[in-house]
């Protein structure tokens, strides 16, 4: 009896722990497209109107956005506790705000 008990205190302590588990935090790109535009162009005319609207969203945690020759790609990652679907819902109606200022002749933000 006692051996089992001994191997069975030795067998819990060697299981292994994670000290962070893995998880998937809520997270929308979003990718615009203004052909001939140069990156930093992407950057100043599209990236940064549309990060400044992002910005005033709630639950949004980390914000990284990279610019090419004709596009930009915006990635918005959320908290654990924000419904995607409610953030998706908060970031098309924020891209529809910034329309107006976005260069005339682009591809609409999607």
């Amino acid at each position: 009896m006692m051996a089992i008990l001994l191997f069975g205190v030795m067998g819990y302590r060697l299981l292994p722990v994670s000290d962070l588990p893995n998880v998937d935090f809520p997270t929308i790109n979003v990718n615009a497209g203004l052909p001939g535009a140069n990156p930093e162009t992407m950057a100043a005319a599209v990236a940064t109107p549309l990060e400044k609207q992002f910005s005033t969203i709630a639950g949004l945690d980390a914000m990284t956005s990279s610019s090419t020759q004709g596009g930009t790609s915006i990635t918005l990652q959320f908290n654990l506790s924000r419904d995607i679907d409610a953030a998706a819902q908060d970031v098309q109606a924020a891209i529809s705000k910034t329309l107006r200022q976005l260069p005339q002749g682009m591809l609409p933000p999607s």
